[in-house]
């Protein structure tokens, strides 16, 4: 077997993917590629993706930096965790400490802006200081996670416990946001460490929090230095050679859609376990029989913040557009004040909409400035089933317009976004609406990417009991489809409603 490097490549080389399947180098990944550089076949789609060789060793120094310390953090007391946590948030709330973060924010806000950038979450604002700060509070007053007893089985004369236990390595991709480093530091109190890789737009802040606050936050613990690393490459290439790092025990990406299933893919096919949160947006389902008070509170509590699991999608039904729209407006509006901005609504229907809010207007930040536009807008009719109203609390959305399915709904150009949605439409009801929810220490989780999810119980099937019949991993496997299954239009006459 031929043990030799990959050293060139040729404009309309063939390369293998998927097992069966053929494609070709391009003449402009030809023409880039060195000696020294990698090359990544994504076997679900056939892209070839360019590794040079400075950001593989980038990223290959950092994991190695971070598994050193892993083994450090497993003879470091909780305390320690703790103590790290306290030091990070003490030097983000130091005037003196936050200046020369602030200085290399605005000078990343500047170029972003002069390539055309959006920098709606760029910006290292107050609110998302403070943000920050509360964040690492949480860390702080965590219940430390190791060796926790989950479950014990005693048995006569032995027993079997079932306790917690660090990951490793985790490594973490996601867009040009300052705010993500306090959300995965988070990773530490655990035991785990972690490596990071943030958006061009963001570098140069990233690189002033881990100089000013992070590094010395982890000497002060007396943790060691490899415990929180940073890939500083500007180059996308740096996300793929780190997601495909076989020494991570978990990789997770946050960003926009495309870039975070491509990285997903380079982490699957490495063996590396991944979470992914590419489309962003929670959603809210509420019926006739939901409580006015807590709709409304939840509402509230999901326009805190402007990130990518923020409410994005509420669908009301028909009958009940009376007693929760008008909450809706409210929380809507108590939010956008509440932050310092103002709030947008995008709708279908306007019959939902009091004639104040209609004839309001309200500025919204777009990446070309801010722009004086109408409280209100009607969404342009599409086929199908209606949609009634979205909102964003930000009063700075980005060039985006979210669309949904239902009979009316309250939607926004950015999350969040609410809808009134007439599910009986049709004529046939979904089976089942689930709303899924989950927290990940005090932090919302949004695990399917803000869709809600119809679940249809799986059809009965004949089935002898005690039969051996190799169907059964087929069967499993099709319920598991069934039950998971993002909602389609509930005009359809078949699947989930």
């Amino acid at each position: 077997m031929d043990g030799g490097r990959l050293e060139q490549l040729t404009a309309g080389m063939a390369i293998p993917f998927g097992g069966d399947r053929l494609t070709h180098v391009s003449e402009a990944l030809a023409a880039a590629f060195q000696p020294g550089d990698r090359l990544i076949v994504i076997q679900e789609t056939g892209e070839l993706l360019r590794v040079p060789a400075e950001a593989h060793d980038l990223a290959a120094l950092a994991v190695e930096r971070a598994a050193a310390a892993f083994a450090e953090m497993n003879r470091a007391d909780d305390a320690a965790i703790t103590a790290f946590f306290d030091e990070f948030a003490q030097r983000l709330q130091s005037d003196a400490a936050w200046a020369p973060i602030a200085a290399a924010n605005d000078a990343d806000v500047e170029r972003a802006r002069a390539r055309g950038r959006s920098t709606t979450r760029l910006a290292a604002s107050p609110q998302m200081r403070a943000d920050m700060i509360a964040g690492l509070t949480e860390w702080r007053d965590a219940a430390p996670s190791r060796g926790r007893l989950v479950e014990r089985i005693e048995h006569p004369g032995w027993s079997v416990e079932q306790v917690t236990a660090p990951l490793g390595v985790v490594g973490f991709v996601f867009e040009g946001r300052p705010n993500v480093f306090a959300d995965a530091a988070g990773v530490l109190r655990g035991g785990n460490t972690v490596v990071f890789r943030i958006g061009s737009d963001a570098l140069g802040t990233a690189r002033a929090i881990t100089e000013h606050a992070l590094a010395p936050a982890l000497a002060a613990a007396g943790l060691p230095p490899g415990a929180c690393v940073l890939v500083e490459s500007p180059e996308h290439a740096a996300g793929w050679a780190l997601f495909s790092d076989q020494r991570l025990a978990l990789a997770v990406a946050r960003g926009s859609g495309p870039a975070v299933a491509q990285l997903g893919a380079v982490a699957r096919q490495a063996g590396v376990p991944v979470s992914l949160h590419g489309t962003g947006g929670a959603w809210i389902v509420a019926d006739e029989t939901a409580d006015v008070a807590r709709f409304a509170q939840a509402v509230a509590a999901s326009l805190d913040r402007k990130a990518c699991n923020t409410l994005n999608v509420c669908c009301i039904v028909r009958a009940a557009a009376g007693r929760l729209a008008p909450k809706f407006l409210i929380a809507l509006q108590a939010a956008g004040m509440r932050r310092g901005h103002g709030c947008k609504l995008h709708v279908a229907e306007e019959d939902v909409i009091p004639e104040s809010w209609r004839e309001a207007r309200t500025k919204v930040r777009r990446a070309d400035g801010d722009k004086d536009e109408p409280l209100v807008e009607v969404l342009p009719p599409r086929a199908g089933p209606r949609m009634g109203v979205g909102g964003d609390a930000g009063g700075q959305p980005e060039d985006r317009r979210g669309r949904g399915r239902g009979d009316r709904a309250l939607q926004p150009a950015q999350p969040p976004l609410l809808g009134l949605a007439d599910l009986g439409g049709s004529g046939r009801p979904p089976t089942l609406l689930r709303r899924h929810r989950g927290r990940v220490r005090g932090r919302r989780h949004d695990p399917l990417g803000g869709r809600p999810v119809c679940l249809q119980p799986p059809r009965a099937r004949p089935f002898q009991l005690g039969a051996r019949s190799p169907a059964r991993p087929r069967r499993r496997a099709l319920r598991r489809q069934r039950l998971y299954h993002p909602c389609k239009d509930a005009s359809e006459g078949s699947g989930p409603a």
